[in-house]
């Protein structure tokens, strides 16, 4: 429910023949369904469902020509900036995983000024805010109180599933840790831009903490249709 999958649209795959070499190896490992996510951000990609959408049929029709048996949908992972700011506040309706979740990410330096406000329109309009890799966000490690007082504003968290193996950094995979010791992970995704992240999948299943992560009540099925 994480990933970059459309070709040529924000920093993922470049090419459909790499969005169907990674969509082949989900298929390996096991994937049923994939909800890809374009990056949508104001100063960079500025996609919208006109670009994703469109793009969306031209990757389905290119899995069925390729005979990949894999169940593919798009949504987004909206930057938190002014011009999300502005779509809340025209009620523009936001692109989602499924039921009324809205995936959407910050600055990974400074703590956005405009957190809360997003969190309260989001919640506002009916929808259900998904933090995107909260793991990965260095101004939440100075406490980890930081990340209870944002899950308690009844937002969601997702980690990516290669923290676990420290892809990013130790400090990530540290905190994706505590977040599953603290029962506070709902949705798990591979956040995948390349074959890069495709081959560190690898290296999670065997982490102890991939195995914690089973236990946990993930929200990842209730999206399958």
């Amino acid at each position: 429910m994480h990933s970059h999958l459309i070709p040529g649209i924000d920093d993922g795959s470049k090419s459909m023949e790499e969005s169907l070499s990674l969509i082949q190896e989900f298929k390996k490992l096991g994937y049923k369904k994939i909800i890809t996510t374009p990056h949508i951000m104001g100063d960079f990609f500025k996609n919208s469902k006109e670009t994703i959408f469109p793009g969306l049929i031209e990757l389905r029709a290119s899995i069925a020509e390729a005979g990949i048996d894999i169940e593919i949908e798009a949504a987004a992972e909206y930057y938190l900036d002014e011009w999300f700011i502005e779509k809340l506040e025209r009620n523009e309706p936001l692109l989602k995983l499924g039921g009324n979740y809205v995936l959407f990410e910050t600055s990974y330096m400074n703590r956005p000024t405009q957190l809360h406000q997003a969190i309260f329109l989001m919640r506002s309009l009916g929808y259900i805010p998904v933090l995107a890799h909260p793991e990965r966000y260095t101004y939440l490690y100075e406490d980890f109180k930081l990340f209870k007082e944002i899950y308690e504003m009844d937002v969601l968290f997702q980690i990516n599933l290669n923290s676990l193996a420290g892809y990013y950094s130790k400090t990530a995979k540290l905190y994706a840790e505590k977040l599953i010791d603290n029962n506070m992970v709902d949705f798990v995704g591979t956040d995948c831009h390349g074959q890069r992240h495709i081959d560190v999948l690898a290296k999670v299943k065997v982490s102890n903490y991939y195995q914690k992560l089973q236990k946990l009540s993930i929200l990842n099925n209730t999206l399958i249709s």
